[in-house]
């Protein structure tokens, strides 16, 4: 998509017309409002302030324009959200992408196929009934295999590739592309990828079937068995469980299984629950537990983790718990903490306490709870432990703490757990546990750990020049940006915010601790600063990365990059010439614009809702909305000091230096 499209979305879209669509709005003076679609509520908290492009509930406290109401209702990523306004209002998309997009669309009609084709084998035919016996044995309904459109790919070298391409006529080439087939090693043409497995249809969150997941049946269910007349080398002889490979639909790091139909469950209880297996996940959404996705493997990725925090901050971790599965749960845990220990800043509300691991019986899989103890799972879920605890917890039984050696190698495995929290107060109570466990005094272990940390910062501060930048590099041909129309797509106050703190690391302290992302009104602003929360300058004995801008540039959606190339190359005054009082008056007046537009809008929603009310007669409210008024006004008296004395001390700066 070309850059800058946002503020012609925006125009072409007025924010009252997509809110509409889905709550109900009645005019109020210059306003609108309406029943919050996000949290229920009988009074309309609502407001959609056409004159801003901006909506508001006062009563959850969200807020945004057209892109956070889709991203919020839709559970979208910003760059999902975007391609799917533009396309409504009609906004030109580059000929690359109308054709990557047409592409796409061809290839999962071909998925599609290839899910009902699968489908229909094993509910229809009776190639079939040894995989729907062993799927009812398992204790899965018939409901639950229609449901997930569970399936069966039959043995045959090209049985699928045969009945898509005369009924469907997809080509051999598009069978590749999705990864449903294979190149044949010699006499050209493809083979059937997925064969005698059970299939697992995997979605994303849009209910777009990009991938597969397979299982063999085991030998008693009939699997690997070789009927009279089939070659040996016909049967499948892969691994137990086989994924699509890597295709431009199906990414296995950004991909959770069921999520389209957990994501709702999860917003709605606050709660993700990771399970290894696809028939575990399945169970749960059988027992009514539908908050439950797959990881499609243990090793937990940032994508994923990313992908869930759209809904819901708390993550339960329910791995098996048997020895291979307490491996495999340990380790998905260690990957989960180092994807927390960068998502965990304080615009993303994830807090390790908030990231738990379920100890299920011994010896028993998920799916075996699920079905025969779902009261077991649900109070097993409600106790799961955080996971730094349950970390702490395996590496202290898999040590001899009564030796040195042993409490030696045991604070060698807990001390980079505890390196990576970036909460330092949590840091601190989890050393005090190692120190009640292991007995090694706590000065030890304060030692310990910030000479490691010392030594894994050398070289890392970025002063040898290598990191610096002009903003001619970092931007990449600025002249070539429609700078003046990307801008538009932001307020002025969001701009110089934006600008101070991608310039000026050493203001991100001030500005970053005061101000989350979520209190910029426009989404992209959102997009590119929350990128600058998660990679903010380090202040705690070097654990968090530098803070290296075209770093942060290059790991945005191409619209959040753009702004930030547009930032930098606008012109402007050297903010990185600034003596640090000055610096500090800006960053205060900046802030205190935030603060008074916020103020404003509550005020302004106050009096509708106080005349509405007096015009009722409904005297107990407008007691309450008076009070509120009273109580807004004095803010308004102290922000507008605040403002003015900040104008003056800023004036008094430039005129002493």
């Amino acid at each position: 998509m070309a850059v800058g499209v946002v503020a012609e979305i925006k125009g072409r879209l007025p924010v009252a017309d997509v809110v509409g669509e889905t709550v109900q709005l009645k005019k109020a003076g210059t306003t609108l409002k309406g029943l919050c679609p996000f949290h229920g509520e009988k009074t309309p908290s609502f407001v959609v302030t056409p004159a801003r492009d901006t909506w508001h509930c006062f009563g959850c406290g969200k807020h945004g324009d057209i892109f956070t109401f889709l991203m919020e209702r839709d559970g979208l990523a910003f760059p999902e959200a975007l391609k799917a306004l533009a396309g409504r209002a009609g906004v030109e998309i580059d000929e690359r992408t109308k054709r990557e997009d047409a592409r796409n669309a061809r290839l999962r009609e071909v998925m599609e196929a290839a899910v009902a084709f699968y489908h229909a084998v094993l509910t229809k035919s009776k190639a079939g009934e040894p995989a729907l016996a062993y799927l009812r044995g398992r204790g899965f309904t018939d409901a639950t295999i229609e449901r997930h459109q569970l399936g069966w790919a039959p043995r045959g070298w090209d049985t699928m590739t045969s009945q898509l391409a005369s009924r469907r006529q997809v080509t051999p080439g598009e069978l590749l592309e999705v990864g449903l087939a294979s190149p044949r090693q010699r006499g050209g043409g493809v083979y059937d990828r997925f064969r005698e497995r059970v299939i697992f249809p995997i979605r994303d969150t849009n209910g777009h079937a990009v991938g597969l997941g397979g299982r063999v049946l085991p030998p008693s269910e009939g699997g690997g068995r070789v009927p009279v007349g089939h070659p040996p080398e016909d049967v499948d002889h892969g691994p137990k469980y086989l994924n699509s490979p890597a295709t431009p639909l199906f990414d296995k790091s950004r991909t959770l299984y069921l999520i389209d139909r957990a994501k709702t469950a999860i917003r709605k209880t606050g709660q993700a629950v990771i399970v290894e297996g696809y028939t575990d996940a399945l169970m749960a959404h059988q027992a009514g537990f539908e908050n439950v996705v797959a990881s499609l493997g243990t090793a937990l990725t940032p994508q994923q983790v990313a992908l869930l925090t759209r809904y819901a901050k708390r993550i339960a971790l329910a791995y098996d718990v048997d020895t291979a599965g307490e491996k495999a749960g340990t380790f998905g845990a260690t990957a989960l903490e180092e994807v927390i220990r960068q998502l965990a800043r304080d615009d993303s509300g994830v807090e390790l306490d908030d990231v738990r691991v379920v100890r299920l019986p011994e010896g028993r899989d998920p799916d075996e709870v699920l079905r025969d103890e779902p009261d077991r799972w649900r109070e097993d879920v409600r106790t799961a432990r955080p996971i730094v605890d349950h970390l702490i917890d395996v590496h202290a039984r898999a040590h001899d703490l009564r030796t040195p050696g042993g409490q030696t190698r045991f604070v060698d495995a807990v001390l980079p757990i505890i390196r990576n929290l970036p909460n330092p107060v949590m840091r601190d109570a989890y050393l005090g546990q190692v120190h009640r466990i292991s007995g090694v005094e706590e000065r030890t272990l304060l030692e310990a750990l910030y000479r490691r940390a010392g030594r894994d910062g050398d070289g890392r501060d970025g002063r040898d020049g290598r990191d610096r930048f002009t903003a001619e590099a970092v931007t990449r041909a600025p002249d070539a940006l429609p700078v003046t129309e990307i801008l538009r797509g932001v307020s002025p106050t969001e701009q110089a915010l934006l600008r101070l703190v991608l310039l000026v690391p050493e203001t991100h302290d001030a500005v970053l601790n005061a101000l989350g992302p979520d209190r910029l009104p426009s989404q992209v602003a959102r997009e590119l600063y929350r990128a600058i929360v998660l990679a903010r300058a380090p202040d705690d004995a070097g654990v968090r990365p530098l803070f290296s801008l075209p770093t942060i540039l290059e790991g945005l959606d191409e619209e959040s990059r753009a702004l930030g190339q547009a930032l930098l190359s606008r012109p402007g005054p050297d903010l990185r010439g600034l003596g640090d009082r000055s610096l500090a008056y800006e960053i205060e007046r900046l802030i205190l614009e935030i603060e008074f537009d916020d103020l404003e809008a509550r005020a302004a929603w106050v009096a509708e809702e106080l005349a509405e009310a007096e015009r009722r007669g409904d005297t107990e409210t407008v007691t309450r909305l008076a009070n509120q008024q009273r109580d807004l006004h004095q803010q308004r008296r102290s922000l507008d000091r605040r403002r003015d004395q900040t104008r003056l001390l800023a004036r008094a700066a430039v005129a002493a230096g």
